[in-house]
């Protein structure tokens, strides 16, 4: 079964990571608990939170609704310790969603992004992907080599079903 999560606002760079992976990840900066965990009931999410009063909610401490409590701020080590707790694997659908929105990324030919990026992306890159949603752009460049070495990083397969 496919781990969708839905990620407190204290926790937010954590999410973006998630994405990254290719994880379902919901971000709101501005949302209160019930609400939160109202949606994460409903959709069957993971809550990640660094909230110790969120973990004390009642459908969290009986059972009802998995989540995690985060223990560090830095997001490096927030990734570790839920790629390795929820037994993730970091190398499944890498850079498939919106780092933004959420969204599934959709594969665009040269021809569509023409006149859309950069003349120097334009001339280096072969492969585009693009977010139906807020239509950012995303390419195999610097960045994009920078964030999969940080994914290698990580433990590679945890035998998760993520």
């Amino acid at each position: 079964m496919e781990i969708s999560f839905i990620v407190d606002s204290n926790a937010g760079r954590l999410a973006r990571w998630l994405r990254l992976m290719g994880y379902d990840a919901l971000f709101f900066t501005d949302m209160d608990d019930s609400r939160l965990l109202r949606i994460a009931m409903e959709q069957g999410r993971v809550v990640l939170t660094k909230d110790t009063q969120m973990m004390r909610r009642r459908v969290i401490s009986n059972g009802q609704l998995k989540a995690l409590l985060i223990e560090s701020d830095d997001y490096r080590e927030q990734l570790s310790q839920v790629v390795r707790e929820l037994r993730l694997d970091c190398r499944l659908r890498p850079f498939t969603r919106c780092l933004e929105c959420n969204q599934t990324l959709v594969p665009r030919s040269k021809d569509d992004v023409k006149g859309l990026v950069p003349p120097y992306v334009f001339g280096t890159q072969r492969q585009y992907m693009q977010c139906p949603a807020c239509l950012r752009l995303y390419w195999r460049g610097t960045h994009w080599q920078r964030m999969k070495e940080e994914l290698e990083k990580l433990p590679a397969d945890h035998g998760a079903s993520g």
